[in-house]
């Protein structure tokens, strides 16, 4: 359709009064409304759009949830409001850990160490419940001796002794759950 044909259409309607005008010749289609600025203007056959054309189009219509990202944003002040909330009940944060580790220096002798949590997971003292634990308090042990299982995500992870010495305490109870570097055991190397 030429664009001579297309205006007096445009013309037409408008002195006219009809709403909408929609015409069709051969492979061309248009439609002129009224009561809208809009000229829409389309071939007769439009081909499937597959794959990229229209599944496109949705994807990118999840712009409302970028005002969404801020909202989960606001619930983080939450948590730090329940820190200093945390820290008066321990009195000052600062002091709270050196006098975790002055408590630790202070229970630890000259000949004692910590044996530490390596990993972040449950802890097991036996190698199943039917059996006997590895070690118990006053044991002996010596350089890779198996203290304890640390279970992380299905996997079993044997946690083997650095040091030679006699188990002074077991500070973990079986099937509790513990943190990275959260201390398992004293040992005396003496």
């Amino acid at each position: 359709m030429k664009l001579s044909k297309i205006q007096e259409l445009l013309q037409m309607v408008a002195e006219s009064g009809v709403a909408e005008v929609e015409v069709e010749e051969d492979d061309f289609k248009i439609t002129i409304r009224q009561n809208g600025p809009t000229v829409m203007m389309q071939p007769s056959y439009s081909p499937p759009m597959h794959g990229y054309g229209m599944p496109q189009q949705p994807q990118y219509a999840p712009q409302p949830q970028q005002p969404q990202a801020p909202q989960p944003q606001q619930p983080a002040p939450a948590p730090e409001t329940s820190a200093p909330a945390a820290s008066p009940s321990t009195s000052d944060s600062a002091p709270a850990p050196d006098t975790d580790a002055e408590d630790d220096d202070g229970e630890l002798g000259a000949n004692e160490i910590l044996v530490k949590a390596p990993i972040v997971g449950t802890f097991y003292r036996a190698p199943s419940p039917d059996s006997d634990p590895f070690i118990a308090e006053g044991d002996r042990v010596g350089e890779g001796d198996v203290l304890c299982i640390i279970e992380a995500m299905k996997l079993m992870n044997e946690i083997e002794c650095e040091t030679p010495g006699v188990i002074k305490e077991i500070l973990v109870e079986d099937a509790e759950p513990v943190e990275f570097d959260q201390p398992l055991f004293i040992v005396d190397q003496s």
